[in-house]
This record gives C-alpha cells, structure tokens and sequence, in this order.
C-alpha cells in the first residue's frame, strides 16, 4: 500500500520544531505516510512562497497542521489552509505540544491530540 503523500503546515514564526518532529515521525517503518513537503523552510518573498505551497498542496494527499499556540493566527497556515479547501485536499489538525490550551485554526476541522495511534488513524 502506497504512502499517504502530507503537506505540514505549521507555524514558521514560532514551531518551526514541530515540522522537524513529525519529518522524523514519517521515517518510521511503519509510518503510513510521508511528508512531501512542509510549509516553506525559509522566509520568501510572498509571490514565490505562495506560488510554491501552491504546487506542493495539489500534489499532496492531506494537509497536517502542526499547532502551536499561536497557530490558528498565522498568516501563512491560514493561506496554505484555503488553498486545502479550495482543491477539497483533506486537513488534520494536531496538538503540537504536550502543555496548553491550543486554539484550532479556522476551517481546519477538529483538533487531535498527537500520537502514534492518532497519526496512523488520520493519515492511513
């Protein structure tokens, strides 16, 4: 059975860990996923940026979002989100961290916490 192809989608300003944790996660041999890309590794200009996620979020299969507290206000997540929506690409929502109260981006569906067995089932 082929891996599900992920976009993450996290927070650059602020969780920039997460994305490396759920990378490492997706190595696993017994991951049903793999990560195709994840939100830009570095700041860009906003055309190119969006130009790029763009092209990665049409060739994935589902958007993760990796939420952090500050998540569900950052601007890029919120584009990268209606880009999902608007080709209907299915979007997961994960607690990035074990401590706090998280907020769930809008339009982004429910909030799961993170771990092995909710990742298998989300994104098998």
């Amino acid at each position: 059975m082929a891996k599900k192809r992920v976009f993450v989608s996290f927070d650059f300003d602020n969780d920039k860990s997460l994305k490396d944790f759920i990378i490492g996660q997706s190595k696993l041999p017994d991951s049903p996923f793999e990560v195709v890309d994840t939100s830009m590794k570095e700041p860009a200009p906003e055309k190119d940026w969006l130009d790029r996620a763009k092209t990665k979020i049409k060739g994935s299969d589902m958007v993760l979002v990796m939420v952090g507290p500050k998540t569900h206000k950052a601007p890029g997540v919120l584009k990268e989100i209606a880009l999902a929506r608007k080709w209907n690409i299915p979007i997961a929502q994960v607690i990035g961290y074990k401590d706090g109260n998280y907020t769930p981006v809008p339009d982004a569906g429910r909030l799961y916490s993170w771990n092995w067995d909710n990742l298998k089932k989300l994104l098998a």
